[in-house]
């Protein structure tokens, strides 16, 4: 299991490294929050201990912008901050715990095995076609063991092709559930989405995976 700590003070730091290292997890550490960030969209990871008050942006804004790009990873927050709109305003984000400083290891160690369980009894929906993996829980798409860095509405596209492989979908359906919106001939929007959604799944790639069905739309499929 590996997870991420995001915390600017190096004694707690250092402390929850050594504690979880010995109780077997793999642990990374980031010191200020665009670290933390980025290191969560490069990687996966099974728990977050993340605290609010950090250089560079805060805890509040990460979280947000995780749980918007669609990362849904369990979240504890550790930090010093007891006040109850503070807990209250973490939970409402979309944080999955709250604990606070100081705190007893013992007891971080067990919340993190109750959101271990919880994430195992989370239903995966991972789809593969070819060297293309697709997870809609973890918000991950990997081909050839790479991590395939898409915009939310990229991904959202992805999807809807990889989970509809071997099966032509017109123009009109794919901007139906893509941008809730009937088709206008006029419109250039889903030839530049498809356009730059190749750039990143199949142009890096010998095997092309998104192909044009001319008058019609388009289809994912190994050829």
């Amino acid at each position: 299991m590996r997870i991420l700590i995001v915390e600017d003070e190096k004694k707690t730091a250092s402390f929850l490294q050594k504690g979880l290292s010995e109780n077997e997890f793999i642990v990374d550490w980031a010191d200020n929050g665009n670290t933390g960030l980025n290191l969560v969209k490069k990687s996966v990871y099974d728990v977050i201990i993340l605290d609010v008050m950090l250089p560079g942006r805060d805890g509040w804004s990460i979280l947000k912008e995780l749980r918007d790009y669609g990362i849904q990873t369990p979240i504890l927050f550790l930090t010093a901050r007891d006040a109850v709109h503070d807990r209250v305003k973490g939970l409402d984000l979309g944080a999955d715990d709250y604990l606070v400083k100081p705190f007893a290891f013992s007891e971080l160690l067990a919340r993190i095995r109750v959101l271990l369980r919880r994430g195992k009894e989370r239903k995966s929906e991972v789809f593969q076609v070819a060297d293309l993996t697709i997870d809609l829980v973890q918000h991950r798409a990997v081909r050839s063991g790479k991590i395939l860095d898409l915009t939310p509405k990229e991904f959202l596209l992805l999807s809807l092709f990889t989970r509809h492989t071997g099966e032509v979908l017109s123009r009109s359906l794919i901007m139906d559930q893509i941008w809730n919106i009937n088709f206008n001939n006029d419109t250039n929007v889903l030839d530049v989405a498809v356009r730059r959604l190749r750039r990143k799944v199949d142009e890096p790639f010998q095997e092309k995976l998104i192909h044009t069905v001319r008058g019609i739309g388009y289809v994912m499929e190994t050829r």
